[in-house]
């Protein structure tokens, strides 16, 4: 009786022993995980395409910052969609405007003063993959795109800080307020031309290498041929988000080329038929 009493106690104590070993493991994997889940999501590849087998193509997705949220898509253009889209525009090109924060109209401002020109959604076959790949990598329906702007700034150009979602009520009646911005880069630029987020609430360390002095401000992306920055104008609660403040630092050396896709909270719909060619230029811009 005294045996089987005393084997009971053991069995017990080492139960107890094998299930407290069990806890601190579970909480010592939960704690890590907590505390390594930012760093990680920060560096890891979000994920990968299979469309390049080299290294150096392949497609993946680094977050840049949570306050705005931005994301930095690596390769997500192959050069020879960058070249066609560059090829496309050329000879459309007209002087930038910005839209009036009364009237809604668009009018000429020295806060802008690349070139540019709007192509319709869908515009060909090259065009509409290019867009269902925004689709399917932002989860936001092409529908609630508008047609890709591409932008043109030569040696000392720039867009000053600006909000991509307006202020005005007359832009906001077609597929509400603009939620998020798609900006795709479509050559290198040897010096200045990133976009910065001043007001950021992260500060990355002063004197990054190879960055401008405009681009000290806040978080800031170097163009890189076929990478693109996806930001979101709204906070996770729909309110707009005034930390989504960002500019064009001014062109010091060659030339940046950049498409801009801005994607609504509904479908966006200007009278678009896929592959009709009706116009989805925005703000009253006449027709190129």
């Amino acid at each position: 009786m005294m045996g089987s009493r005393k084997g009971r106690v053991i069995a017990g104590l080492l139960l107890g022993l094998i299930t407290l070993h069990t806890f601190q493991q579970i909480a010592c994997r939960k704690s890590k995980l907590r505390d390594n889940v930012l760093p990680d999501v920060a560096v890891k590849d979000l994920f990968v395409d299979e469309r390049s087998n080299d290294e150096k193509d392949k497609f993946w997705i680094e977050m840049l910052s949570w306050e705005p949220r931005a994301f930095l898509y690596h390769n997500v253009l192959t050069e020879g969609e960058a070249d066609y889209l560059v090829q496309l525009a050329k000879p459309h090109m007209l002087k930038s405007e910005v839209v009036d924060n009364e009237t809604g109209k668009s009018q000429p401002s020295e806060v802008r003063t690349s070139s540019g020109m709007f192509l319709n959604r869908g515009e060909d076959d090259i065009v509409d993959r290019i867009e269902a790949r925004i689709a399917k990598h932002t989860a936001i329906p092409k529908e609630n795109g508008e047609g890709l702007q591409i932008l043109h700034y030569q040696a000392s150009e720039q867009y000053r800080p600006h909000f991509d979602y307006f202020h005005d009520k007359v832009n906001t009646v077609n597929g509400g307020q603009r939620m998020a911005t798609f900006l795709m880069y479509l050559s290198d630029v040897p010096e200045g031309g990133e976009t910065v987020f001043p007001d950021s609430k992260l500060k990355p360390a002063a004197g990054k290498a190879h960055f401008s002095r405009c681009a000290q401000a806040g978080v800031a992306v170097k163009p890189k041929k076929g990478d693109a920055l996806f930001f979101y104008s709204q906070t996770p609660s729909n309110e707009l988000d005034e930390r989504s403040l960002h500019a064009g630092c001014p062109v010091m050396r060659g030339d940046k080329w950049s498409a801009t896709k801005w994607l609504r909270v509904n479908r966006y719909d200007a009278g678009w038929i896929p592959r009709a060619g009706i116009s989805q230029k925005p703000h009253d811009i006449d027709s190129l």
